[in-house]
């Protein structure tokens, strides 16, 4: 059973990547949007403080919470998606979606967005590359155009695009529509006597979010609080939850997808795999295999790998950073093997190899998928 949360901050965020800074004069930079860790970390923290949970018991393995499980051995609890959302004036919340790979947004002299699509094309014979697949993502304009870069998907623009169809221009959202950055001034404490250090000034972006503008969490394996407040972010910011409706994620047709017998595969998170930007159970001609799913990598549209890293409060010390292939890369599938149902858990339940998830990153969103139709 999946539950879906509004999560609406109260204050600006700051939502810090894995770039350090403290010297004087640094300037720390936000992630925006934040990894699902962020969400996972706030959410089960609230759960355990409503449980009466020992943190140090739960961090050591000495206690643990059922659907959470303990620090060392995480229970079922994952957050499937994570995403900038808006409430509309009746109370819907509304998804908002990072722009496929496979799609790229120009402006005209006007200003005025519009979307084109890349589409696998098979290279002359005559024409040599190092592209290891059978097809290249190319895009095909009648004219030059510079991309443009800050939009995102409404609801309506995700519908279109799960059902394979290319959405409208009216369908894209202007980021600076959702948020803003704002610079906020710091000094570095000597933890030591708890005073300033002279000359210890820094700059830090903090992310405020528009009115009516947060995070949609859809947490599968456990029941978060429906109301009341979290902490979100670095410093702790606040951030109330509110429920929200299962529609305010649109789905695919798994059954369409599954008798088409070919799909795109959209990264909905960043993705940890064994083989840099491969999917997990991919050989090198292509043939993939996972869970129950399986079938031909014809092309892919990966963008430039992401790093991530954290902070680890069971082991007391900072995670390895692991490279990652970025959140909204694109795969192209032939000969698609899958039940229905095969392909709605994989979605769920994210993309792992044979030897089975990390179970840390699997509670924090990581890996995470979706499926959605192939038209010509």
């Amino acid at each position: 059973m999946s539950a879906y949360r509004f999560l609406e901050p109260l204050d600006v965020l700051f939502l810090r990547g894995n770039k350090l800074f403290g010297d004087a004069g640094s300037h720390g930079e936000a992630l925006m949007p934040p990894w699902p860790s962020v969400a996972a970390g706030a959410l089960r923290s609230r759960m355990l403080q409503d449980a009466g949970v020992d943190f140090r018991a739960f961090a050591e393995g000495r206690a643990e919470l059922p659907g959470i499980g303990s620090g060392p051995e995480p229970g079922p609890f994952r957050v499937s998606r994570f995403l900038p959302a808006r409430r509309h004036g009746d109370g819907r919340v509304e998804a908002i979606h990072p722009l496929p790979a496979d799609l790229i947004v120009s402006e005209d002299e006007d200003h005025r967005p519009q979307l084109h699509p890349l589409r696998p094309q098979r290279l002359d014979a005559a024409i040599a590359t190092p592209w290891p697949l059978e097809r290249l993502p190319l895009l095909a304009a009648d004219r030059q155009s510079k991309p443009a870069s800050g939009y995102w998907l409404d609801e309506a623009g995700w519908q279109a695009y799960l059902a394979g169809e290319l959405p409208d221009a009216e369908s894209l959202v202007k980021q600076d529509t959702l948020w803003k950055h704002e610079a906020r001034l710091g000094i570095a404490l000597d933890a030591g006597i708890g005073s300033v250090e002279k000359g210890r000034l820094y700059t830090a972006q903090a992310v405020a979010m528009n009115p009516d503008t947060g995070f949609l969490a859809v947490v599968e394996g456990a029941e978060p609080p429906a109301d009341g407040l979290v902490r979100l972010g670095g410093d702790g910011r606040g951030a109330a939850l509110s429920p929200a409706a299962e529609d305010a994620l649109p789905r695919p047709d798994y059954a369409a997808l599954a008798k088409a017998g070919r799909a795109r595969l959209v990264l909905t998170s960043p993705g940890i795999f064994p083989d840099g930007w491969r999917l997990p159970g991919m050989s090198e001609d292509g043939r993939w295999r996972c869970g129950e799913v399986a079938a031909r990598v014809v092309c892919a549209a990966v963008p430039r790998h992401g790093v991530i890293s954290g902070w680890d409060l069971v082991k007391r010390h900072p995670k390895p950073a692991e490279r990652t292939a970025p959140t909204g890369a694109v795969y192209w599938l032939e000969d698609l093997q899958a039940t229905p149902e095969a392909l709605e858990a994989l979605a769920r339940e994210g993309l792992w190899p044979e030897s089975g998830p990390d179970p840390a990153r699997r509670a924090e969103g990581f890996n995470g998928c979706e499926f959605t139709a192939w038209n010509d």
